[in-house]
């Protein structure tokens, strides 16, 4: 009987280590292939990219929906869909498109760091716009992302100040998606695909336009002056694709893992985006700028282990539901499904 149970024990730690893996590898792969075309290639339309993103992710969600049949379909009412998909729409585009914005301008490392700062945006504007108090443990866990934050700053050697504000409006459109959420989306629940599949088309028609009258002139010069334009377009449309797929591979870890298991996961996915992006890229980056980021990521962990100690609490007292901090904290990682990755659990 012990073999027996042991069994099933190894074969969901070994599921939980694949899945982080390929999310890791779709994460850090997509963030990598994003600066390489801004950077190598010379396409520098942030607009542009990120239009062919949510293409992709619309064309991926349909095919996984409808053909492969891998999550059902969450039918929503059509007043639904523009009273409360597009309004998220809306947002979940500002958040990608700065994402791709600040990556343009700053270094990947620097841009990971900024976005490790979405925890602490998501809980002052809780409390400053929704009136909402926090212990003070969720205070204080924020103090060393706060500071890591700061010296990673002060300290970074590629700094442009166009960048690192399109990194913090960035991680200001995360957290106002993730609080949104629980009032926009009330009543459906929501997987990652599900969420694509509805906010992707929107997210392409909101950004066409723009995309066109800002980038066009610009996109169709590089056409006639880059020379390798073929393996070029392979590798913007390449990244389009994994983009869908990280949000596939979203969706696999968070039912393969434990809340707390995803949180610092995460984090480590930021220093191995560091890390990678370092040896391809070698940006300069000081002791002190390290040290830094360091400090931001154990914040962060810090921060999602103090979350999940609460949870557990809630989940404990009298006359709560047992079940029901979990599945809400479930629900709303996957509520967030792209490009970016630090996931907001409200």
């Amino acid at each position: 009987m012990e073999d027996g149970g042991k069994a099933p024990a190894s074969l969901g730690t070994l599921r939980a280590v694949l899945a982080i893996l390929q999310w890791w590898g779709f994460n850090v792969t997509v963030i990598i292939m994003n600066k390489w075309i801004f950077q190598k290639l010379d396409f520098k339309f942030p607009l542009t990219v990120s239009c062919v993103h949510f293409i992709c992710s619309s064309i991926g969600a349909y095919i996984a929906i409808h053909v492969l049949k891998a999550k059902p379909l969450i039918q929503v009412e059509p007043e639904d869909r523009w009273k409360r998909i597009f309004p998220m729409s809306f947002v979940f585009c500002i958040n990608i498109v700065l994402g791709n914005v600040s990556l343009r301008y700053i270094p990947v490392s620097f841009m990971q760091t900024i976005k490790s700062f979405t925890p602490a945006t998501t809980v002052i504007l809780q409390w400053l716009v929704w009136n909402k108090h926090f212990e003070w443990r969720i205070w204080a866990s924020l103090v060393p992302i706060v500071g890591g934050i700061l010296l990673t700053s002060v300290t970074e050697l590629s700094f442009n100040i166009f960048g690192f504000c399109a990194a913090m409006v960035g991680c200001l459109a995360t957290s106002t998606k993730t609080i949104l959420a629980e009032s926009l989306l009330h009543g459906y629940k929501f997987d990652s695909i599900n969420t694509v599949y509805y906010m992707a088309p929107f997210a392409t028609m909101i950004l066409a336009l723009p995309a066109m009258l800002l980038e066009g002139g610009g996109v169709i010069n590089w056409f006639y002056t880059h020379d390798s334009i073929v393996s070029a377009l392979i590798i913007i449309l390449g990244s389009g694709v994994l983009a869908f797929c990280l949000n596939f591979s979203i969706f696999y870890v968070i039912h393969s893992t434990t809340a707390v298991t995803f949180n610092v996961a995460g984090n480590l996915k930021v220093a191995v985006a560091v890390l990678v992006s370092w040896l391809i890229f070698r940006n300069p980056i000081s002791a002190m700028n390290a040290i830094g980021c360091g400090i931001t990521l154990v914040g962060c962990t810090f921060y999602g282990y103090v979350r999940h100690l609460i949870s557990q609490r809630q989940a404990a007292a009298p006359g709560s539901p047992g079940t029901a901090p979990a599945n809400l904290s479930r629900n709303q990682m996957e509520m967030l499904p792209l490009v970016d990755n630090k996931q907001e659990k409200v």
